[in-house]
C-alpha cells in the first residue's frame, strides 16, 4: 500500500472538501444519499438518471482510471430504478446500469469491476430498441467478487458470493459460493456459522468516525507540510 505522505490537517481537509463535493454536486442527482457516507474521489463518480437511492453509511471509493457509474436509462413509467442499502460498498469501476429495478441488500460489496445490468440494451433482432429489462435483486451481505458481471433477472440470495469474473445468468441461492462462465454453485456456506457483516463496522457510527480519526492523527503525525511538497515535487526512491 502506497505511504499517505499528507500532514494530518491536509487529509482532514480533503476528507471535507470531498464530502461538500459530494452534498454539492452528487447528492442533488439522488433520490436519496443517507448519512454517514464516505465518497473517495467523488468527481470520479457519474450519476446518471432517476430514481437512484443509496442507504446509511455507504462507502464508494472511485479513481481516475475506474470511475464508478451509476445509470438508470429508461423511457417506461414507474420504472423503480436503482437502490443500494446500508453499509453497502462500491469499489473502483463499478458499474451499475439499470433499465428497470436494480435493487443491492445491506451490507453488499461489489469489488473492482463489477458490472450489474437488468438489461439487454439492444434487441436480438432489431438492435435499434432497448432490448428486455428484468429486475436483479442482490441480497444482504452478498459479496460480488472483482470483474464479475450480473446479468438481468438473476436474484442472488443473502450471505452469497460471486467469485471473481463470474458470469451470473441464473440465480444463485443464499449462503453458497459462485464461480465462472456461466457461474455455477461450487461450495455451499454454513448457515449456523456466524456472519459478522458491515453492519458491526458502522454500528456506533460517531465512535468508528472518532477511532478514524484518531488512527490519521497518529499514522500522520511525522509527516510535515514541507516533507508533504517534497514527496510532490521531488518525489523519491523509497516513498
Amino acid at each position: 500500500m502506497q505511504r499517505d505522505h499528507r500532514p494530518y490537517f491536509i487529509k482532514r481537509a480533503c476528507r471535507q472538501f470531498e464530502k461538500i463535493y459530494v452534498n454539492h454536486f452528487i447528492r442533488p442527482q439522488l433520490s436519496r444519499l443517507g448519512e454517514g457516507f464516505t465518497f473517495m474521489r467523488p468527481w470520479c463518480v457519474e450519476i446518471f438518471g432517476q430514481p437512484i437511492h443509496i442507504g446509511r453509511c455507504v462507502n464508494v471509493v472511485a479513481s481516475l482510471d475506474r470511475k464508478v457509474n451509476l445509470s438508470v436509462w429508461s423511457d417506461k413509467e414507474n420504472v423503480r430504478g436503482i437502490h443500494v442499502g446500508d453499509n453497502c460498498l462500491i469499489c473502483p469501476g463499478v458499474r451499475v446500469g439499470a433499465g428497470l429495478e436494480i435493487t443491492i441488500g445491506d451490507n453488499t460489496m461489489l469489488a473492482s469491476n463489477a458490472y450489474v445490468t437488468d438489461s439487454d440494451w439492444h434487441g436480438i433482432y432489431n438492435r435499434i430498441v432497448p432490448g428486455e429489462s428484468r429486475p436483479v435483486r442482490i441480497g444482504e451481505n452478498v459479496w460480488i467478487g472483482d470483474s464479475a458481471i450480473v446479468c438481468k433477472g438473476v436474484t442472488i440470495g443473502d450471505n452469497s458470493i460471486v467469485g471473481a469474473g463470474a458470469v451470473v445468468v441464473n440465480d444463485v441461492p443464499p449462503n453458497t459460493v459462485a464461480a465462472g462462465n456461466p457461474a455455477r454453485v461450487v461450495k455451499t456456506l454454513d448457515p449456523e456459522e456466524k456472519t459478522v457483516t458491515r453492519a458491526e463496522w458502522f454500528g456506533n457510527l460517531p465512535k468508528l468516525n472518532a477511532d478514524i480519526d484518531r488512527l490519521d492523527r497518529v499514522m500522520l503525525q511525522q509527516n510535515t507540510l514541507r516533507h508533504w511538497l517534497r514527496y510532490l515535487l521531488f518525489p523519491a526512491p523509497g516513498d
